[in-house]
């Protein structure tokens, strides 16, 4: 059996992994387009900052490597010959293969505007971006950044760290509106504050200025220009879905696939942020870009291409993060839907955040630790704890395994509830 596995990143590693449980004598080829390989994308922001040190994003070594037994070819492939079987190089070489998996990941959406080539503009997408941003950084130095989620939040704390003026813009009135609620977004804020960021609110960029092809200026909708030395934005991905249409694959946003991580080629397989993947939750098919789902769906995909037929069970989406040096998890769905900082999806997102649940909410907590429930009929359908992690464990279970919370329902949704103890409470009855 050939094997072949478009793109370097988690989804492609955990299924070699996966083939490799399977079947230890086929052919594995791996086909990748990323100069340094397979390294932690999460950990770029730590990389920013500077906590670690890049040879600490590489998670494997080289022996792990040999002992995985598989081919690897730098190189991009340009066409899928489907009736052949045949993938086709950009330099003219060719590989054939007998199951194919798709896991090209997500690029950053351009910024589109005036002055967006100019030298100092840069996006936060893989290793060489980080790179570039870190050659560029001096302490002194003042930098615009642009967009919402998470990857925004790393480039305005890595270029703080780096001794960079940051000025933050926001189109909207708060900080990453489609996921986090009025109160949380305003606890990161108060934070990004204190340690020095200065925030603009309903401020749109339409222009990068510039000066001998070097950024020096931010022009804003409402006339205000800001001077800078750098504009770094994050604006959301995109799944890179070229290969895909193609040869000729079912597609919407990214590439539609059934439950086995299979596409409408039953010898192609696709998984990680380029998949649509049904999620129950929802009733729909959704993308996420998260580690944790990029490596399972990876790993369903190769049980699938050797030979063992596994179902991928979407799992409610579940990330710890840090937001202006606040440990955050986020669980299932928690959402307000749109916001205008993104266009679509954002690194380290799920669709299923966004949501809106039919559910009731339940807070507590002010300061730096806070917890907000999404409280349904009879479980709980999402989560988010700022600070304190004591009940991120439990709430992640107690979400996906869909556990029925009735007889805590009303304690939880009373006025003055102190929600942390009565989890805390339910939890402990529930182990017992």
């Amino acid at each position: 059996m050939k094997y072949a596995i478009v793109g370097s990143g988690v989804s492609g590693i955990a299924a070699i992994e996966a083939i490799r449980s399977v079947d230890r004598s086929g052919e594995v080829v791996m086909i990748g387009d990323d100069p340094h390989g397979f390294y932690s994308r999460p950990g770029l922001a730590y990389y920013l900052t500077g906590e670690l040190h890049d040879k600490a994003l590489y998670p494997r070594t080289s022996d792990e490597y040999r002992q995985m037994n598989f081919r690897y070819v730098k190189g991009r492939v340009k066409g899928v010959l489907r009736e052949a079987r045949v993938l086709e190089l950009e330099n003219q070489t060719s590989i054939a293969y007998d199951r194919l998996l798709i896991a090209t990941g997500a690029q950053a959406l351009p910024l589109e505007m005036p002055g967006a080539n100019l030298e100092g503009v840069f996006k936060l997408d893989h290793m060489e971006d980080a790179k570039r941003i870190l050659k560029r950084a001096r302490r002194g130095k003042t930098a615009v950044v642009v967009g919402g989620g998470i990857t925004a939040l790393e480039l305005v704390e890595g270029l703080l760290a780096r001794g960079m003026n940051v000025h933050y813009l926001l189109r909207g009135d708060r900080y990453w509106s489609g996921v986090l609620d009025e109160h949380e977004s305003k606890i990161v804020e108060a934070r990004l504050q204190v340690e020095g960021v200065t925030l603009h609110h309903h401020a749109e960029l339409i222009e990068v200025m510039g000066k001998k092809n070097r950024v020096i200026g931010a022009r804003l909708l409402d006339g205000r220009t800001l001077k800078c030395d750098m504009v770094a934005y994050a604006i959301g991905i995109r799944p890179r879905l070229e290969l895909a249409i193609q040869a000729g694959l079912a597609v919407d946003r990214g590439i539609l696939v059934n439950e086995f991580m299979q596409t409408n080629d039953p010898h192609i397989f696709a998984a990680g942020d380029v998949a649509q993947v049904y999620d129950p939750a929802v009733g729909r098919s959704v993308l996420d870009s998260l580690w944790g789902p990029a490596r399972q769906q990876g790993y369903a995909a190769g049980l699938n291409m050797a030979g063992k037929t596994t179902a991928y069970i979407k799992a409610p989406p579940f990330n710890v993060t840090r937001l202006a040096g606040l440990t955050t998890t986020i669980i299932g769905a928690v959402g307000g839907g749109h916001d205008e900082d993104l266009v679509g999806i954002a690194r380290g997102d799920s669709e299923t955040w966004r949501s809106l649940p039919d559910a009731l909410v339940a807070q507590s907590g002010f300061d730096v630790n806070h917890l907000r429930l999404m409280v349904g009929e009879q479980r709980l359908l999402g989560a988010v704890v700022m600070g304190d992690q004591t009940l991120s464990y439990p709430l992640q279970k107690i979400v996906s395994e869909r556990i029925d919370i009735s007889s805590i329902r009303e304690k939880l949704l009373a006025a003055d509830a102190r929600i942390g103890d009565v989890v805390v409470e339910f939890w402990a009855g529930l182990r017992n």
